[in-house]
C-alpha cells in the first residue's frame, strides 16, 4: 500500500489550514486519485481535497482498476466537467488523456508516482503540497492551451512511448510495485541491467523501423510527444531531438545493437541532458519532425510500453500524432 511521509503530510495540513474560502465563482474540478501510487495516502488526497475545495466544486474518486481513470474522464466530461486532475503517476495521467481526448476538459495532475514526467513537463512542482498551491493559483488565471499526442496502435501517450529494452524493464518493474514504491530509480536501474545482461545481450527480439522513406533495424526504439523523454531523481534524460508538446510532431530513436562494447559509451551520453550527444553515438539512429513510423518484429513479438505502462506484446505498431488533441492547464 503506497503511504506519505509524515513531513509530507504536515506541510498539507498547514496548507489545508490556511486556506480560506472565498466567495467566488469555482470551477468543477474532478479529482481522480490512484491509491496504489507511490505517495498517495487517503489522509493526503483528503487533505489536498479539502485545500482544492477553497477555489474549486469538487469531487474526488479513486481508481478501482485498469483503464478506470479513461471511463471517469468520458463521464466527466459529459457531465460538465471543467478540469480534471490526475493525481498519481505517469500511467494514470495516461488513462485521464485517452479519456479526455477531443473534449474541452481541461487536464492537469498531482505528482503521485515516483517519476512524473508529463507533470514536471507542464511545469507543475514535484512536490505535492507546491503543487496544490500552484493549482490554487491557477484559479485566479484559468486558461486551457491545447497539447499534440503521440498515438500507437489506437493508444494514445502523452509523452513517450518505448520498443525493446525500456518496455522489458516497465513490464518487469509493473510487476512488481512494492520494489518500485520504495527503490523508485535505483529499481529500474537494477531491472534494466539484468534485463539487458538476461534477454538483450544474448538474443534481443529485433525490429525493422520504416520511417521517412528509410529502414532500419534495431532492438530498441523510443518515440516521443514531449522533452525529457523521462527522469532519473532530478535529472532528465533526453533521447529523442526535437519533441514538443505543442510541435505537431514526434521524435524517434533507433537502438541499432545492444552489446556490452556500446554500453559502456551509451549510458554516459544519457546522462548528459543532452539530446543531440545521444544522437551521436554510432549505435543511434534518430529522427526528428516524424508524424509516422511503421514498426514491425522481425521474429515473433516484441513488447511496448506508453507513459510508462507495459500494455502488451506485438508484431507491429503503428505510430502518429494527434495534434491538439488534449485541453491542459498548468
Amino acid at each position: 500500500m503506497s503511504g506519505s511521509s509524515p513531513t509530507e503530510l504536515a506541510r498539507a495540513e498547514a496548507l489545508a489550514e490556511r486556506v480560506l474560502q472565498r466567495e467566488m465563482p469555482r470551477r468543477r474540478m474532478l479529482v481522480i486519485a490512484n491509491p496504489y501510487a507511490t505517495t498517495v495516502s487517503n489522509r493526503l488526497k483528503n487533505l489536498v481535497v479539502y485545500a482544492l475545495q477553497s477555489r474549486y466544486e469538487v469531487e474526488a474518486v479513486e481508481t478501482k482498476a485498469k483503464a478506470h481513470a479513461t471511463e471517469l474522464c468520458r463521464e466527466a466530461a459529459d457531465e460538465g466537467y471543467e478540469v480534471v486532475v490526475a493525481f498519481g503517476g505517469d500511467g494514470t495521467v495516461n488513462e485521464a488523456a485517452n479519456g479526455l481526448i477531443g473534449s474541452d476538459v481541461a487536464l492537469t495532475c498531482l505528482p503521485g508516482g515516483s517519476t512524473n514526467v508529463f507533470c514536471r513537463s507542464l511545469g507543475i512542482p514535484r512536490d505535492v503540497v507546491d503543487a496544490t498551491e500552484h493549482l490554487l493559483q491557477v484559479a485566479d488565471h484559468f486558461r486551457p492551451r491545447r497539447v499534440d499526442l503521440g498515438r500507437v496502435n489506437g493508444r494514445h501517450f502523452t509523452f513517450s512511448s518505448g520498443i525493446g529494452l525500456d518496455a522489458s524493464v516497465v513490464e518487469q518493474v509493473d510487476a512488481h510495485p512494492t520494489l518500485k514504491a520504495r527503490y523508485t530509480r535505483w529499481y529500474y536501474s537494477s531491472v534494466a541491467i539484468a534485463q539487458f545482461m538476461r534477454k538483450y545481450l544474448v538474443h534481443p527480439p529485433r525490429v525493422e523501423v520504416r520511417v521517412d522513406g528509410r529502414t532500419v533495424e534495431g532492438v530498441t526504439v523510443i518515440v516521443q510527444n514531449s522533452d525529457p523523454f523521462t527522469y532519473f531523481g532530478p535529472r532528465p534524460i533526453r533521447i529523442g531531438e526535437g519533441a514538443g508538446l505543442e510541435t505537431g510532431t514526434l521524435a524517434l530513436a533507433v537502438l541499432e545493437r545492444a552489446s556490452v562494447l556500446d554500453m559502456p559509451t551509451l549510458i554516459p551520453r544519457l546522462f548528459s541532458a543532452k539530446a543531440k550527444t545521444v544522437q551521436r553515438h554510432r549505435q543511434i539512429e534518430g529522427f526528428a519532425g516524424i508524424d509516422y513510423a511503421q514498426v514491425r518484429a522481425l521474429e515473433g513479438t516484441f513488447p511496448l510500453q506508453v507513459d510508462g505502462d507495459f500494455i502488451g506484446d506485438f508484431a507491429e505498431a503503428s505510430y502518429g500524432v494527434a495534434p491538439r488533441a488534449l485541453a491542459v492547464v498548468s
